[in-house]
């Protein structure tokens, strides 16, 4: 493991003061200042910080740098950079000390030489101590970029007069890029997150609040920022990490348990005050009526099986939530299965006045599956081809696969209304229903998709949905 070493340097007369222990965010401070990336107050004190990367251990110390040793061993670079000069005073001592020329007249080109030696110095005015210079790895040497950069949540870095200083990778994805020193206020248009910033700002305690990100999508983040102290303790805080944390999916999550509850409830309901109604009145004015009690007795019947299937359904989805872990590995053959659910539903076909076709290849087409879940699956999609397609008058069922290495489809697509383009990706959530009216007068319970969603899930297979107003739907099952 690749970790990191500390080093105070000597560095020029204007910054030799500060001298004593530093804390990791100073140190970090000025290491970007040292690599060109941060111009920020702190370099005047801590402009000869610098990072070295060593193994096994991290130390944090400061280093005392003989000043005239290093002189002495930076001394012959220097002359070898100044080669030109110092061939040039030889020259002259030589002609003088050959020509008799008195030597206070060479003299003032060996003051010239020293005194370029002298100026001629490392850019920062830093000597690194021979038994402690360690080179440092790669172009960038900041860890905590690549840090940053590694984590999924954006993040950004703010400083004290609400300028953006850094964004790292996953904001830039979720913003877009934000170029240096832009106010945080150009991007952020939330007046709730711009006033908690600078509440943590004015107060120097973190805050965090919920915020909706409407472009380019709506995502739900918690929105965090927490002030960093650069100058040791008690001083005032200089930066702002302010961290988006997308609780988008959990809120999805409670929005469909919700919209299940409440759908469960509502289904249960209906039936429920109907069945209600009827046997009260079946104890009252109708209660020496025949007629009236073979009618009413009729409806609870079919109250009575809608609440029964409904039932039967939740249970369906709540046995395949806890196996959904659990992979099928029965050998089904599709061709004649597709086959027996086809025969099935012609009845249902026929009264609708809907053709239904089956294509299938010579070859078996087999997967690994639980033979009753696809049988439920395929009644599902099949008979809601025919119930939602019946305006088209025709369902078409292609089984695709057989060959060797080919992937097993099933293709339901039927020629009715389609289905809105906003509906598409939810009509497989429980309850969820396009036309309520519709999906109720043909008697679904609002669970058939969803049930399809979870067998497929747990035989590692995909539903696709594609839908064109007026042209019809078609449900691609693909193992």
């Amino acid at each position: 493991m690749r970790v990191f070493k500390l080093l105070q340097l000597q560095a020029a007369p204007k910054s030799r003061g500060a001298q004593g222990s530093i804390s990791l965010e100073e140190a970090t401070i000025a290491l970007r200042i040292q690599a060109g990336r941060e111009n920020h107050v702190m370099k005047d004190r801590y402009s000869s910080i610098i990072l070295v990367r060593e193994e096994d251990k991290v130390i944090h110390e400061d280093v005392e740098v003989d000043g005239s040793k290093a002189f002495w061993r930076d001394l012959v670079p220097r002359l070898k950079a100044e080669r030109w000069l110092l061939g040039l005073t030889l020259l002259l001592a030589i002609l003088a000390t050959f020509a008799g020329i008195h030597f206070l007249i060479v003299l003032p080109f060996w003051i010239v030489l020293v005194a370029a030696l002298l100026n001629r110095s490392a850019p920062a005015s830093v000597i690194l101590s021979p038994a402690k210079a360690v080179a440092v790895d790669g172009p960038t040497s900041d860890p905590l970029v690549p840090a940053l950069n590694a984590l999924d949540m954006p993040v950004l870095v703010v400083a004290a007069d609400e300028t953006v200083v850094f964004q790292n990778i996953a904001a830039e994805k979720a913003f877009g890029t934000i170029p240096p020193n832009t106010y945080l206020a150009a991007r952020v248009r939330s007046p709730g997150v711009l006033d908690m910033i600078r509440e943590t700002m004015a107060t120097g305690k973190a805050n965090q609040i919920e915020h909706t990100e409407r472009l380019p999508s709506d995502a739900v983040y918690v929105v965090r920022v927490a002030p960093a102290e650069i100058g040791g303790e008690g001083r005032t805080p200089r930066i702002f990490l302010i961290t988006f944390r997308d609780i988008s999916q959990a809120r999805r999550i409670d929005r469909m348990r919700s919209d299940f509850v409440a759908n469960a409830s509502h289904e249960l309901r209906t039936p429920l005050a109907s069945l209600r109604g009827f046997i009260e009145t079946l104890q009252g004015p109708a209660r020496n009526d025949l007629k009236a009690q073979e009618k009413f007795f009729g409806i609870m019947h079919e109250q009575v099986t809608r609440m029964s299937r409904l039932v039967d359904d939740l249970l369906s989805l709540s046995r395949l939530e806890l196996r959904s872990h659990i992979a099928p590995d029965d050998p089904v053959d599709l061709a004649p299965l597709l086959g027996h659910v086809r025969d099935s539903l012609l009845p249902l076909a026929r009264d609708l006045d809907v053709t239904v076709s089956l294509v299938v290849p010579d070859k078996p087409v087999i997967v690994q599956g639980d033979r009753d879940e696809l049988i439920e699956v395929f009644e599902n999609l099949i008979e809601n081809a025919c119930k939602y397609g019946q305006e088209g008058k025709k369902v078409d069922i292609t089984l695709r696969g057989g060959e060797e290495g080919a992937q097993a489809e099933v293709i339901v697509r039927d020629y009715g209304p389609g289905i809105p383009a906003e509906h598409v990706p939810r009509i497989t959530e429980r309850f969820y229903r396009v036309n309520v009216e519709a999906s109720r007068s043909k008697k679904g319970t609002g669970l058939g998709l969803a049930i399809v969603k979870h067998i497929l899930t747990r035989h590692r297979a995909r539903l696709l949905i594609h839908s064109e107003i007026g042209k019809g739907t078609t449900f691609t099952v693909r193992f």
